[in-house]
């Protein structure tokens, strides 16, 4: 789902859908979450591959509108929420569902956002330096423009993990001096005279794009929320599916599974659990480990190409309760 110049005329196509059902193994008579429901193209896979009941939710509002279509088509058995998937379980109570067999996170930004020029997302071509989900909040244009050299290099360097950060927010602050940077062309530019690759490289502007758009839409605390309302939401044998895209992402998720499964590592072997402060394990692991695309599927949608599956089973343990998550950006020394 991050894209390169081969991939503009790609059309959305859903990744790892063969994987990803094995992995959920949706049954007859089951409920699932698609907590990032985009274009649908996994709740569609779910719902023909069993006469179940899915819901999704999605931040963005374009998302809702257009669901419609797909929404009728399904009969019922399809229902469209829009909101953030950290707030799932605030959304499926509101309609009356206390529980679920399984849910899916396909993390990151949308085919539909990222090929929206208009939606600020992507170095490619021209556009308003917005980046926005839902439209509303912080835009990366009033990121680049207002906060400091400090914390542009912080979130740079974090959020996009680019070791020329300083070089690119110490020439953002010198570009906007000039004029304010409004377009996804003008940052792009940026980067490329900071940051010079050869022909072959990924674009200087990737990570710096990366980088604006988790911290303007806190995508990090959105996982970190939605894993553990997944985890609340989930009955026991219900399945967690989650596919990253970037190291950020599937660190999260690896350690989350980790640590609810209780196969993080102990402090000492000898120590037992009572001693170290774990909690009863709520999850099992269905396999260890990342499951990628298939070579075949790559050379079909490149979109697929840095695609990460992990899966893991809710068991009957009490859910842990969910920390409170604030919001994950670097701050200001």
């Amino acid at each position: 789902m991050r894209r390169g110049a081969r991939e503009q005329a790609v059309p959305h196509t859903p990744v790892m859908v063969r994987e990803l059902l094995a992995a959920l193994a949706p049954r007859d008579g089951g409920t699932y979450l698609d907590g990032t429901f985009g274009a649908g193209g996994h709740a569609q896979a779910v719902l023909d591959a069993a006469d179940c009941t899915v819901l999704g939710i999605d931040r963005d509002p374009d998302v809702f509108v257009g669901s419609r279509d797909l929404v009728r088509r399904y009969g019922g058995r399809l229902a469209v929420l829009n909101g953030r998937f950290g707030d799932m379980v605030e959304l499926l109570h509101g309609v009356g569902v206390e529980s679920v067999d399984g849910v899916v996170l396909d993390l990151g930004v949308s085919s539909m956002q990222i090929d929206d020029a208009g939606r600020g997302f992507s170095f490619r071509g021209g556009g308003p330096l917005d980046m926005r989900m839902e439209g509303r909040g912080l835009s990366a244009a009033e990121a680049v423009n207002t906060l400091s050299e400090a914390d542009l290099a912080r979130i740079i360097r974090a959020f996009g993990e680019e070791r020329a950060a300083r070089r690119i927010a110490r020439a953002i602050v010198e570009a906007r001096a000039r004029t304010p940077i409004a377009t996804t062309r003008a940052l792009a530019e940026i980067c490329r005279r900071v940051v010079r690759t050869s022909v072959h490289a990924i674009d200087p502007a990737t990570r710096t794009f990366q980088a604006l758009r988790i911290y303007v839409n806190d995508e990090l605390g959105e996982l970190d929320r939605g894993l553990g309302a997944a985890e609340a939401l989930l009955r026991p044998g219900g399945r967690l599916v989650v596919i990253s895209f970037h190291s950020l992402e599937d660190r999260k998720v690896k350690s989350f599974f980790a640590e609810h499964s209780g196969t993080a590592p102990r402090p000492s072997r000898h120590v037992p659990d009572v001693e170290d402060g774990r909690r009863s394990s709520n999850f099992r692991l269905l396999r260890r480990g990342v499951q990628r695309p298939t070579v075949e599927e790559v050379a079909s949608n490149p979109r697929a190409r840095s695609a990460r599956l992990r899966v893991a089973e809710r068991v009957a343990a009490p859910a842990w309760t969910p920390p409170t998550q604030g919001d994950s950006a670097p701050r200001a020394a």
